[in-house]
């Protein structure tokens, strides 16, 4: 029967952010690389993507985005995979592999002893943030060669043009490896660099990253004033990128996750509720999905009062139960297998668990996401294409 993602869609193996990074190479023609999602086929393409464009978010406010809207009138969202986090997502798009496999399983999470945010490869938790890159090598904690890599080993140039303050981060050294780094300042930057690449290059991948869209959900809210017009300014960016596209030129938009709102009653502050907080050795990942890693023989007696107090606002499951319902994928690598919490808490509808002593700001953040609801899995797969085809 093949394996299941734990949301409704409506293909049984639907089309992830894995997918895209294969995809992108057969269509500039690597060797080997099998294009599943249907892309034409272009020497020169740029992959945007935008943090936090869910695509339930694009389709209801269509008319703050009418360039990517008209785009996606015609096709299909694709799934980010889980957890649905930028973390994750970043991985998953770099190597064209589902959590499982690249190891990336959150927000944050156990690796060798040591609780790893991912995004900014330092010891997650109270204090000032310690930088484990030389403890925890990003090239070792996911050894998969990227996209990236692989285009460059096919002869064809990559540029990466992200923020300069990603330059020889971890998360950049683990999932998008392989590039020539091409600082952007600021937007007007991103737009310049992008046609350059597309322009100086006869075969190229470019890749550009934008966060704003995010930052504003998390802290206005998905759908916020502040929000609707980030997200005009988004679509006037990716307006601009098409309109300049050389002949042979193709423009990829994507996403890696939607996100929903919580009001203050979707809150459960694991740092107030001493029944949460019982036989829980570490808490890992973030508000919307939760590693929880118990103490020796505290597992059945932890799954039982989470499910007790949470009750239908989350699905509370076992390591292997989670594994076996496809949440990672349909292959999880026994190097990955320990980073998955030995309880995985997945929130439904709004809620959120919190830690509002260690994790203040995230916790006051309005827009959260990384469950397998709709509004966070969803994302768009744009094209906009100077091709002959």
């Amino acid at each position: 029967m093949g394996w299941r993602w734990p949301i409704k869609i409506s293909e049984e193996r639907p089309m992830t952010l894995a997918d895209v990074g294969p995809s992108v190479l057969a269509a500039l023609g690597v060797p080997g690389m099998t294009d599943v999602l249907g892309l034409p086929a272009a020497p020169k393409v740029c992959l945007l993507l935008v943090d936090g464009l869910g695509w339930q978010l694009l389709r209801a406010h269509a008319a703050e985005a009418p360039f990517l809207s008209s785009l996606a009138k015609d096709c299909d969202p694709i799934v980010a995979g889980f957890p649905a986090t930028t973390a994750t997502s970043l991985a998953t798009l770099g190597t064209g592999r589902l959590a499982g496999e690249h190891g990336v399983v959150g927000y944050s999470f156990a690796v060798d002893g040591e609780l790893l945010n991912a995004l900014g490869w330092h010891r997650q938790g109270e204090g000032r943030p310690i930088d484990l890159r030389d403890r925890l090598v990003p090239e070792q904690v996911q050894p998969h060669r990227t996209i990236f890599e692989q285009a460059g080993d096919a002869g064809v140039p990559v540029q990466l043009v992200v923020p300069r303050d990603l330059e020889g981060s971890g998360l950049t050294r683990a999932v998008l490896r392989g590039g020539q780094f091409r600082s952007a300042y600021a937007l007007g930057d991103l737009i310049s660099q992008v046609l350059r690449a597309l322009r100086e290059h006869e075969r190229i991948l470019c890749y550009a990253y934008h966060a704003d869209l995010d930052g504003l959900g998390h802290g206005y809210g998905p759908g916020s004033d502040a929000w609707c017009h980030q997200l005009s300014v988004v679509d006037q960016v990716a307006a601009t990128i098409a309109d300049g596209l050389p002949k042979d030129s193709m423009l990829l938009v994507t996403a890696d996750h939607g996100m929903v709102a919580a009001a203050d009653h979707d809150r459960v502050d694991f740092d107030a509720e001493p029944e949460l907080r019982y036989g829980v050795r570490v808490l890992g990942g973030e508000a919307r999905v939760r590693h929880l890693y118990t103490e020796a023989g505290a597992l059945d007696d932890v799954v039982d009062r989470w499910r007790e107090h949470l009750g239908t606002r989350a699905a509370v499951l076992r390591r292997d139960e989670a594994i076996g319902q496809g949440w990672f994928g349909p292959r999880v690598a026994d190097t990955v297998r320990p980073r998955i919490g030995d309880v995985v808490v997945a929130a439904q509808g709004s809620t959120v668990v919190v830690r509002s002593k260690l994790e203040a700001r995230l916790s006051r953040f309005v827009g959260h996401h990384g469950s397998l609801t709709p509004e966070e899995q969803l994302v768009p797969l744009l094209v906009a294409s100077n091709t002959n085809e």
